[in-house]
Parts: C-alpha cells; structure tokens; sequence
C-alpha cells in the first residue's frame, strides 16, 4: 500500500473521530430523549418545505459554479452542470476520505472537456471564496441585531464596505478571467445563503420556536464557517458544537440549538444521497463508468 493510501485511511480515521469526539461533547450538554422528543413534536409541512428551501439553494449553487466555468470558456449544459454538482454533494459528505467532491468535478470535467485542471481548479475556488464573502457579508449584518455582542453597528458596516472593495479591486486585477460575472455571481452567492437562512427559519418554526430568531440565525452561519473546514464528516459534530456552545454565550435554549443543527444536516445529506444514483447509473450522468474511491 502506497503513501497517498494510507494517508487517505489515516485521515479518514481522523475525521469519524474528530466527528465521534464532538458528538460526545455535544451530548454531554443536552439529552437524547428531549431530542427525539422535540422531534416528534415537529411539524412535518415545514420540515418538507426547509427540505425545498435547501434545494433551491443547491440549485442557485450549482448555477453559481456553471457561471465561473463559463467565464474560463468552459460552457456545460445546465442540467449537466446540476448532475455532477448533487455527484460532489455525495463525495464530500458520504466519501470523506477519498478523492472528494471538488475533486471528482475536476476529474471528470477534464476528461469530458479536455481543460486544463488548475484552471477548474480556480473557477472552484473562486466559487466557494463568493460563498465566503457572502457568509462574511450576512454575518455582519445579523451583528446589528444581536445587541449582546456589544459591536458597535459602524464595526460590521466598515469592515464589509472596506473588505468588499479590496475584494473586488483584486479580483478585478489578478483574476479577470474569473470576475467579468463578478455582481451576477455574487448575487447568486447572496440568494444560496439567503435560503439556507430561510431553510432555518422555517425549522425554528417547525420545533414552535416563538422567541428571537437573530442568535439560531447567527450561530447557524458562524457553524458553517467552521463546517467549510474539514475536519469533521460533512461538519457533523462541528456545527453542533458551535451551536452547544453559542447556545450557552447567548441563554439560547441548547437543545433547540443543536436539534436545529442536526435537522439541517439530515436535509443536507438527503439531497447529497441522491448523487449515489449517478454512481450506479453513471450513463444517466453521460459518463462511461464512475467508481468510488
């Protein structure tokens, strides 16, 4: 066995017991029972339509992406473009240890399209540094209404204004290739996290949550910024941490905290599954053959 394959192992090992390790710290803080209770108590209609939210986001993503290749010369069919996307979603969350998502979208783009794989490489990049500066954007906005911070309003207002232009200016300096759709795209990273939020607004109704949105709402992006690194399976156990402990600095109720959490990775992983249906029905995705790795 190679290097690069016991490397894979190894680190796989890492993340189901980093993930395992957080999960236990998780549920050090709150019971089981009143878990499954809360859950029993949900309203299934608004856990079908934050299901439908969260697609629509992915759908928004996926578009995102196509509009970066597009600006390398790479022009993918859109329902193409959408297959290899729910493809990533599956490696990324179900294949942590292998080649992963991002990964495998190289790998077939190159071998369908014959472009050079640094290029895809940094239209992908450039996608998810939109994601970011979106997630920057509204976390600082959701600041002016979370007064227990103690931020000054003029803090968050400053640092997205200033932080946007240099962005801008750099991309627009460095990087043409990837910023002639610069406002279409970032508008478009905008709307994805927009319905993510949306997505955890109608959870918080779903569990009959009644009091202040503003603190579910901002621990929910400060956990996806910590779930983009990955040293957990698909953020699991990270994003639950981040909620355990928000829960505990903002007097939120932590159960509610952390059902939220895992409510919104149980519809993660209900759309990421369906990828696995082009790994078995690879022609349906106009591939030869796909194997896991």
């Amino acid at each position: 066995m190679d290097k690069s394959k016991i490397w894979k192992i190894v680190k796989l090992l890492l993340k189901i017991s980093i993930t395992g390790l957080s999960l236990y710290l998780v549920f050090l803080k709150v019971e089981v029972r009143d878990l499954k209770d809360a859950f029993s108590k949900s309203n299934p209609l608004y856990l079908f339509l934050a299901l439908i939210a969260f697609i629509i986001s992915q759908i928004i993503s996926a578009s995102r992406l196509n509009t970066f290749f597009k600006g390398i010369g790479l022009n993918i069919p859109a329902v193409y473009n959408f297959k290899i996307y729910l493809l990533g979603m599956f490696y990324n969350l179900f294949l942590p240890g292998g080649i992963g998502g991002d990964g495998y979208k190289i790998f077939l783009l190159r071998k369908k399209f014959s472009i050079k794989g640094r290029r895809l490489f940094q239209a992908i990049f450039f996608d998810r540094l939109s994601g970011l500066w979106a997630l920057g954007l509204i976390i600082s906005m959701l600041v002016i209404f979370i007064p227990h911070l103690g931020i000054p309003n003029w803090i968050p207002f400053t640092v997205v204004f200033t932080g946007s232009i240099a962005y801008y200016v750099i991309m627009r300096r460095f990087f043409q290739d990837y910023s002639h759709n610069f406002f279409f795209t970032h508008f478009k990273a905008l709307l994805v996290q927009s319905m993510q939020i949306i997505s955890v607004i109608i959870l918080l109704y779903a569990l009959n949550h009644d009091g202040k949105f503003a603190p579910y709402l901002f621990m929910f992006l400060a956990s996806s910024l910590v779930a983009i690194f990955p040293f957990t399976v698909g953020g699991l156990g990270a994003r639950e941490l981040v909620f355990v402990y928000g829960a505990q600095y903002f007097n939120m109720d932590q159960q509610l905290a952390v059902i939220i959490s895992l409510l919104f990775y149980c519809i993660s992983a209900i759309l990421s599954l369906s990828g696995i249906y082009f790994v078995f029905y690879p022609k349906q995705l106009g591939e030869e053959k796909i194997e896991l790795r």
